[in-house]
Formats: structure tokens, sequence, C-alpha cells
């Protein structure tokens, strides 16, 4: 936790430099120790091919009897560098350069495997010679008996270039690495620059200035879908807001009808009421403008509710059939001609028994309202889903009305007759329908009339 901390105060340019910094050290050692491996070997490889050029030179001055090693010249033998000694079948040094003295440079396993074929070893010292060394023993013949020729020279030169390639790579891999770091740190700036850009337009971005974007590197990167996944959120965000505007700013003036109403009723009865009769007319219309006013304040809840996503349901099997004779009494007090007919559907829904009857008890209220009689409720199985519909015999909807229908503080502008109503019915028909998980329609019927209908998932 700690760590996560600390890291999350260094910058993202610092980091991406760091970690390009560990990279290239991760790289610059493994080649480095790569190099250096290689450099060995093929020094070892060059001292051992001239090894054998040079056994191959001394094997020709051994088969003359009138030679010695210890006269071999100096493009054969250098005296400090290199070395030769000849050794018979018993490990007796027969020659030899003169600083190697009598004492045979193999042991006896050695010998009885250079008298059958020739192999390479190393030595860290030899007589005369307190420096490494690698030998080549290879078997040769002289007046018919069957010699060993040990051929040997120091690794010194060896050792020293590996040293001074070592310390080479010392100095210059450092250099290396800090000039790495600094251009990537030079890169990471230039990366995150257009992540800069976006960073200070956004920071310009308000409430006031809603319609403005980031600006979109033209990378085809992450980059720039990075930047066009932010503008689709801002576009999301502003649509949110100018949704929530248009809410507070319709609920406003929805509120505020009911509000002088109740206030008039209240300032008359007041000033005006003579009688009791009077005061108790003047409190009835108060109390229905308080009704109205409560109802217009639970339907804005419920709206809000819904498009936050909070929209608490309590599920239960419902019989269809109950739901539309619940609904039917609700409305017994209307006048004799506006007849409502439920029709049997023998169906039954999973669902909120509350919110459903509100729902069925809008779209009644709407075919009572703005419609005519009679008003049918009917159901019916389709694809997996039940459909629960409203059809009245009135005029039916403007055409223009259906893009808007379920949209909230919508009225039909002409067609439909009546008036009233906050244009929230429909829209808590929606609201309840899509927390169900279903949907709702409207269509004129060709006969004449509306048909508004919302659908639930059927049960298995």
């Amino acid at each position: 936790m700690r760590r996560n901390a600390l890291m999350g105060t260094v910058p993202i340019r610092l980091r991406v430099a760091g970690a390009f910094a560990v990279a290239m050290a991760v790289v610059l050692a493994a080649t480095s120790w790569f190099l250096y491996v290689r450099l060995g070997d093929d020094l070892s490889s060059a001292l051992d091919r001239d090894l054998r050029l040079r056994a191959q030179d001394l094997t020709a001055l051994v088969h003359d009897p009138r030679s010695s090693l210890a006269a071999a010249g100096s493009g054969l033998v250098e005296s400090g560098e290199s070395y030769a000694q000849l050794v018979d079948e018993r490990g007796r040094v027969l020659e030899a350069t003169r600083q190697l003295g009598k004492s045979s440079l193999i042991s006896a396993a050695e010998l009885a495997r250079a008298r059958r074929e020739t192999f390479t070893a190393a030595r860290e010292s030899v007589p005369g010679l307190d420096e490494p060394s690698r030998l080549l023993a290879t078997p040769v013949e002289r007046g018919g008996h069957r010699l060993v020729l040990v051929v040997g020279a120091t690794s010194q030169d060896r050792t020293e270039t590996l040293a001074s390639f070592r310390d080479e790579l010392l100095v210059a891999g450092p250099i290396a690495l800090l000039l790495a770091t600094l251009a990537g740190y030079a890169l990471a700036g230039v990366a995150l620059r257009p992540v800069e850009t976006m960073r200070r337009r956004a920071a310009e971005i308000s409430a006031e200035t809603a319609g403005e974007r980031l600006p979109v590197p033209q990378t085809h990167d992450e980059l720039e879908r990075l930047g066009e996944t932010l503008n689709e959120m801002l576009g999301r965000l502003e649509d949110a807001l100018q949704r929530e505007r248009a809410f507070v700013a319709d609920a406003g003036h929805e509120l505020r009808t009911p509000l002088a109403l109740l206030r008039t009723e209240i300032e008359v009865a007041l000033r005006q009421a003579e009688s009791p009769d009077e005061l108790r007319d003047a409190l009835r219309r108060s109390a229905e403008e308080a009704d109205r006013l409560s109802q217009l304040a639970e339907s804005l809840l419920l709206v809000a509710r819904s498009e936050q996503g909070q929209l608490a349901l309590q599920l239960e099997t419902l019989d269809v059939d109950e739901l539309f004779a619940t609904t039917v009494s609700r409305f017994e007090w209307r006048t004799a001609e506006q007849l409502i007919e439920p029709e049997p559907a023998s169906l039954r829904v999973e669902g909120d028994r509350l919110r459903l009857e509100q729902a069925l008890g809008n779209l009644v209220d709407n075919a009572l309202r703005y419609g005519e009689a009679p008003v049918r409720l009917w159901a019916e199985r389709i694809n997996g889903r039940v459909e629960l519909h409203v059809r009245d015999g009135g005029p039916g909807f403007p055409p223009a009305y259906f893009e808007h229908a379920f949209e909230r503080f919508t009225r039909p502008d002409g067609g439909r007759r009546g008036g009233g109503g906050a244009g929230l019915g429909l829209s808590i028909v929606e609201s309840i329908a899509v927390a169900h998980g279903g949907d709702a329609h409207a269509v004129n019927r060709p006969e004449g009339g509306a048909d508004v209908w919302f659908w639930l998932p059927a049960l298995p």
C-alpha cells in the first residue's frame, strides 16, 4: 500500500523514463555479457589455432635429428610468451625451450592420451612463466620412436584484451544508459504531450461550456481512442445535464400552477368567505389542488428514481385479470358514458402489483381524459412476452406526437380532446415497463382511436 502511494506521487513521465531506463539497463547488461563471452571464446579459438599452426611447424623441426627446440627460431618460439617441449613415452623431457627446464608439462594420464590424439589444456602457470597459459599436446615421431610434442603460449594477451574490453564496457555502458534514459524521458514527453493538451482543455470545461470537447490527436493509437472515448463521455454527460435542466425547468413550471391555484383559493377563503358553506367549498377546492400537487410530486419522484436506476420493485406472480379488475374499480366514479371493458386474458406475469396498477391506471386515465368510450383493456402473449393494452374510441394521437409520446412533460397539441395533466403519465408507464425489463408503445388504430400498451417478459 505504501509503495503504491509513493508511486502515485511520481509523474508518469518519470515512471515511463524509469521503466525505459531499467529495460535499457537489462538490455545493455545482457548485450555486454554476450559480447564479453563471445570475445573470450574468439580469443581462445584464435590461440588454439595459433598453437596448432605452431605445432605443425615444430613437428617438421622435430623430424630433423640435427635440430633442437632450444635452438628454435623466434618465429616459432617467442621468449616469455610461448614454449615447447618434447617428451618421450616414459615422460622424460628430451628437449625444451630454455625457460622450462626438465620438468614435464603434462601428467602421466595426459601423456597416454597425447600418444593417441591431439588435445589442448589450460595451466595456471608453468615453470619459468608465472602466467596462465594454454598448451597443446600432439604425437610425433623421431627416428622410429613415438614421442609427444607439447606446444604452449601464455594467455596474458587474451586476459589483457578482455580486461580492456571490460573497462570500455564499464565506461561506455553507463554513458549509453544515461543517453538512452534522457532519450526515453524526451520521447515520453512527446508521447504524453497530447494527454497534457487534453488535460488543459478538460480543466476549462464546465457546466457553462458543456458543448466543448477535448482535442483528439490523429495518431490512430490508444491516445486517439482515449480522446474519442472521453468526448463520447462528455457528450453523454452533456445530454444528462440538459435532461436534468429540462426536468427542473418543467417540474418548476408544472408545480407553479397548482401552487398558485392553492394560494388563490386560500386567499379567497380568508378574504371573501362569508358563510361556512363558502369556506368549505374553498377548502374543498384547495384540497383538490393539494392532492394534484401531491400526485405531481410523487410522479416527479418516480421519474427521477427511474432515470437513476433506483426504482425499487417488489416482484410477485400476478394474474392479469386481477390487475385489470383492480384498475377498473378505481374509475367506477366516472360518468356512465365512459365505459371500461376489460377482456379476460387468463395470463400471469411477474411484477410489482402497485407499479403495474399505476401504469394501467395512467393509461386508462389518459384514455378517459383524451379519448372516447368505450375503453377496452386486453392482454395477449406474443413471442415470449405479455402485452397489456388499453384502447379507446377517440380520434387518436396527432401523427407528430408519437416521436415524443413517452417523453416527460409532453402533451398532444391536437387531435385528442380534453386537457389538463402534467404530461408525465406515459413517461411513468414507460419507466415502470423498463424497470420490469419491458417497454411501452403507442399507435393509432385504423378503425379509429388510440392503442397504448406496455409489455413484460412472460413467465416460462
